[in-house]
């Protein structure tokens, strides 16, 4: 085994990294203006599990370093049927909201810009969105992740109750 394999610092997992923005962050101090950057990160494995993370450093890969690390500790698994969600919901952080609703096979991803990334990392093939309210990255993000992560198949709400899935639509 190469020393570099051994000591590497790079995580040995199939993680989608997608970085959604970088912004400038200034502080005026007595001696004058400190630059650091913060940059937000979607991370997902294609198979039903995201996170999201905001990290903060004096350079760009420092902060997405960060981002990454942050994003990976607050995965969470959301239910799919199939290549789309169970139903129709919505998801809120802070002013901004994202209405997510199935759609058929075939489809494709119907999103604009944060929300799509969070869609693509996901493994979610078919789906309709549309964000309302604020268009900051970072309150879209977390309202897409916070709608995908209240969703329930039929099968789970069914074992919740303890009945049977055909009782439900009754």
């Amino acid at each position: 085994m190469a020393r570099n394999e051994k000591f590497s610092r790079e995580p040995k997992d199939d993680l989608i990294k997608k970085t959604v923005s970088v912004n400038r962050v200034t502080k005026v101090v007595k001696g004058g203006r400190n630059m650091r950057f913060a940059a937000l990160v979607v991370v997902g494995d294609g198979k039903d599990r995201v996170g999201c993370g905001l990290g903060k450093a004096k350079e760009v890969p420092e902060a997405i370093e960060k981002a990454i690390k942050a994003a990976t500790k607050s995965m969470v698994t959301i239910s799919t049927v199939g290549t789309t969600i169970p139903h129709a919901n919505e998801g809120v952080y802070g002013r901004g909201k994202v209405k997510l609703m199935p759609a058929q096979e075939g489809t494709g991803v119907i999103a604009g810009g944060p929300v799509r990334a969070v869609l693509e990392v996901t493994g979610i093939k078919d789906i309709r969105t549309k964000s309302i309210g604020s268009n900051n990255p970072i309150n879209c993000v977390k309202a897409t992740i916070n709608g995908l992560a209240s969703l329930r198949t039929a099968e789970q709400v069914a074992k919740a109750r303890g009945v049977a899935v055909e009782t439900l639509a009754d």
